[in-house]
């Protein structure tokens, strides 16, 4: 018995085994011709899914489908003729009526004869058990055209079994499965399995990113194993991250139906296929099924340095401050793009020094080998004339949506050279850890150029002789986060002295949760409680600051609420403004700094009755359902009422991912002689100093100095200049995607994102021994354009939609403290102006030969502006009011 039950298994399994790997698909009867009829047709809009409000246009032809051959050793190995006839165009929007761009055109004017003819000549598929073995066409066919039919060729491959497996067809090799019912087989293509070479790129970051969907569903009637009707729906969606309404949808559909089948001629007789195709017509030849690349040619489009002198006039110094700036320089970077190194470098030559950094901004934005030559061949680092130049190249770099390692090895090969500035060698190298950190985010940690920047950076240390050598070493690490720097980080935090200290704890403020280890909480509990030396004011919040964000333990928030009422004055004040800020604003930490404040110890009025003018305040610049954008400013003095640091922060979060945006860090120290006051513990020995450090979106810049040293300081004094100082001004590209589709339909789509934004950042400070007064002063300014567009293109008929939005904005941050007694007075204030926003959308189709039709949509608004609260005695929300403007729109021929 038992050996009858191992046979009846091994039998059962043989034979389950068999079943599975038998996968039959369409059969052709034999001497039959069947006649059916085919359309293409697709959609674009904004994902509303309202016919009225798409654009998108319709390709129909009848098929004629006729077996061949097939093979004498089995029925499922076939090889089966397609033929397109009678092509036709229309809109796919009925009421477009008397502006449809197809009326009074026949197909074969809007097409082009040799397109036509090349369309209608017969393809031969080649199937075995339902799968593509061999695809024929003629040669030199045009690719757009091949495409079309090779959409039409990939209908007809199918299995009649349920299960999933891959094919290659038009949209590559992609993962499928196949569900069948009785008559009925349903084919669902995973589209972001498919692996097809396609030109493309995207901004890593999510806030800064898109989200893509892509369904294919084709379902298949089958009678007699052949398909009596065949409907394919592709759809590809597409959205920004942190702007919703840059959005677009493409929906294909592909149908296929049988009118009637009628006499065919007779089966070629043989065994080998390859003599049935020589016999049937010696011209054929076997090409790939997956589509190919194609590009439409553009007729009437002005060239690299005709583009440029139409645009220059917007990115003058003068205009940089409105949208349309940002829009020029947008379309002037896809422009690069295409552009060889020579025109790019005759048009940097020939340009002025007014515009020469705007050019230098999109030539370096535009990311591509021939762009990235020509702006290195330019720019010479040994001169100190070109020095904007070579800083606002580097800014650009900073901020590459998609650097690759040829950037990097190129500023490693710059750094190891000679400079005119040392501040350009300071930002090369605190540039190169941001490429770092970049490219390990897409997964280029291993590539050895990065590997080198790494040992530049960790390496450096070892050999820097100068505190400013060291600085730059801890700028760039800022940049990069590397984790392997964290023990260096600790050590010149707790052992480092003064700026040294201060830079060394705030860089290691930027590493995420998990690099915070409980030996780097240990460290940070050090040097807030000065368990082994006195510690500045500054490192010490910062430590403290350390601890309380990622993951603080009961003891540790513990000792930090004992510690308040020991402190000096002002840092008392300071911290119990963090706390607050905690538990108001409901951080991670509150719930376990609730916790520690049910003990008396820790929670009484001496502790929470602390005085100063010290603060620090969280709250919401935006709050919607999926995305926040928040400030916090957080301001400590010394003892004697001198502003010591302030420090103001904008993040972005999407989900729970966040942006840092903006922050803008105020430092002094040492100023206490000025006045005749008495330094704070641990500060008795600090040079007199003022600078101001920024980081913009996420990327940590070279801090620029106020003053350094007594001398320095009243000579700034004496010659009573409050002009403000720039921070970073330029044009930077942060939203950069570019993918190219291959639809299943045989058409080529496009879906591109651009978001661009003119900046400048100034800060400000002025010290008044007469009025006894010290005032900051950081004023961001800000033009921002954002563009979205998709394109779906056959070679003889277009259609596209384009969505944007844009807005000119500033933010000011005033602080202002009186020190002629004591309590001293602070004004702070934080002022967003009124902001214009406008949205704007264009649909349009357009034929080859240059007719089209066109629709323009516009809304404006007006978003007030604010007084944002920045301190805790005044905590309501800024209240933003719209004012919505009448919506135009437009539509007509072009």
């Amino acid at each position: 018995m038992i050996l009858l039950a191992v046979l009846f298994l091994c039998f059962i399994s043989s034979y389950s085994a068999s079943v599975k790997g038998h996968t039959t698909g369409l059969s052709l009867n034999n001497d039959r011709l069947y006649k059916l009829t085919y359309s293409t047709e697709v959609f674009l809009d904004r994902g509303k899914g309202n016919l009225q409000d798409s654009v998108g246009y319709r390709i129909s032809s009848n098929v004629d489908v006729a077996l061949l051959w097939r093979s004498p050793d089995g029925d499922d190995n076939q090889l089966i003729q397609i033929t397109m006839k009678d092509v036709n165009l229309e809109n796919v929007n009925q009421q477009r009526g008397e502006k449809s761009i197809f009326k009074g055109k026949k197909s074969s004017q809007i097409i082009r004869k040799e397109n036509l003819e090349a369309m209608q000549r017969p393809v031969l598929l080649h199937l075995i058990h339902g799968k593509i073995k061999e695809f024929y066409s003629y040669q030199n066919e045009p690719a757009a055209i091949e495409n079309l039919k090779r959409g039409l060729a990939s209908l007809f491959q199918m299995q009649l079994s349920s299960g999933t497996t891959n094919e290659v067809d038009i949209s590559g090799d992609c993962k499928v499965t196949y569900q069948a019912h009785q008559d009925k087989v349903t084919k669902i293509k995973a589209l972001d399995s498919c692996k097809i070479e396609r030109a493309g790129f995207t901004t890593p970051h999510q806030v800064l990113g898109v989200t893509l969907k892509a369904t294919s569903v084709t379902t298949y009637k089958i009678e007699d194993s052949f398909v009596v009707a065949v409907l394919s729906e592709e759809i590809r969606a597409l959205r920004l991250n942190f702007l919703q309404s840059i959005a677009g949808k493409i929906v294909s559909r592909q149908k296929l139906e049988l009118k009637t089948t009628e006499a065919s001629v007779r089966l070629k007789p043989g065994k080998q296929v390859a003599a049935i195709i020589k016999a049937v017509d010696s011209k054929y030849t076997a090409i790939p099924i997956v589509g190919q690349v194609f590009q439409s040619k553009c007729k009437g489009c002005p060239s690299l340095s005709e583009h440029w002198q139409s645009i220059r006039k917007h990115l003058q110094p003068d205009n940089l401050s409105k949208a349309e700036a940002v829009r020029s320089f947008l379309a002037f970077i896809k422009h690069l793009r295409t552009a060889k190194k020579e025109e790019i470098l005759q048009i940097l030559k020939a340009e002025n020094k007014e515009v020469l950094p705007q050019l230098v901004d999109a030539v370096t934005s535009a990311q591509t080998p021939d762009s990235l030559d020509a702006i290195l061949d330019f720019l010479d680092f040994k001169s100190t004339e070109s020095v904007i130049l070579q800083e606002r190249f580097l800014y650009a770099c900073a901020f590459a949506s998609h650097p690759d390692e040829e950037l990097l090895r190129a500023l490693i090969s710059k750094f190891k050279g000679s400079f005119g500035s040392n501040d350009i060698r300071e930002s090369v190298m605190i540039i190169i850890g941001a490429l770092v950190r970049k490219l390990c985010q897409n997964q280029g940690c291993k590539l050895k150029g990065v590997i080198e920047a790494k040992k530049l950076i960790l390496g450096g240390f070892e050999k820097a002789e100068k505190k400013e050598d060291i600085m730059m070493y801890l700028l760039a690490l800022k940049n990069a986060r590397l984790p392997e720097g964290i023990p260096l980080l600790l050590k010149y935090t707790e052992t480092g002295e003064g700026p040294i200290s201060h830079l060394a704890a705030t860089t290691l403020q930027r590493y995420d949760v998990p690099f915070i280890t409980d030996e780097v909480k240990k460290t940070m509990n050090r040097i807030y409680h000065q368990n082994r030396k006195i510690h500045e004011k500054t490192v010490r919040t910062t430590a403290a600051a350390i601890i309380l964000k990622n993951n603080p333990s009961y003891m540790e928030v513990k000792n930090i609420l004992l510690s308040i009422g020991e402190l000096p004055k002002e840092m008392n004040k300071y911290m119990l403004s963090i706390v607050q800020d905690i538990l108001r604003f409901e951080t991670p930490a509150s719930k376990m700094v609730r916790q520690v404040l049910k003990e008396m110890v820790a929670h009484n009025y001496d502790r929470f009755s602390k005085s100063g003018s010290s603060s620090a305040y969280t709250g919401y610049v935006e709050r919607t359902s999926h995305s926040a954008s928040t400030y916090s400013l957080d301001i400590l003095y010394s003892g004697s009422g001198i502003l010591r640091r302030s420090n103001l922060n904008i993040f972005q979060y999407i989900e729970k991912t966040p942006l840092h945006g903006i922050q803008v860090v105020i430092e002094a120290q040492g100023l206490e002689a000025l006045i005749a006051a008495t330094p704070d513990e641990g500060e008795e020995n600090l040079d007199s100093y003022a600078g101001l450090s920024a980081l913009l979106f996420d990327v940590q810049l070279r801090p620029v100095t106020f003053f350094n040293g007594y001398s320095d300081l009243m000579s700034k004094m004496l010659s009573a200049s409050s002009d403000p100082m720039s921070v970073v001004k330029g044009l930077l590209l942060l939203i950069d995607h570019s993918q190219e589709l291959q639809l299943q339909s045989g058409l080529k789509a496009n879906m591109d994102v651009q978001g661009g934004l003119a900046i400048d950042i100034t800060g400000a400070m002025e010290f008044s021994l007469w009025y006894r007064e010290s005032k900051t002063r950081v004023k961001n300014r800000v033009s921002v354009l954002i563009t979205g567009g998709i394109t779906v293109d056959s070679s003889f008929v277009k259609a596209g939609l384009e969505i944007g939005a844009e807005t000119e904005a500033g933010l000011e941050f005033i602080s202002t403290v009186q020190f002629s007694q004591y309590p001293f007075l602070v004004c702070l204030q934080m002022d967003k102006e009124d902001v214009p926003y406008r949205q704007f959308e264009t649909k349009y189709e357009r034929l080859s030969t240059g007719r089209g039709y066109v629709s323009r949509k516009r809304k404006e608004s007006l978003i007030g502006g604010c007084e944002f609260p920045l301190h805790q005695e005044n905590s309501d929300m800024c209240k933003v009011v719209f004012a919505p403007q009448p919506e135009s729109s437009s539509s007509g021929w072009f």
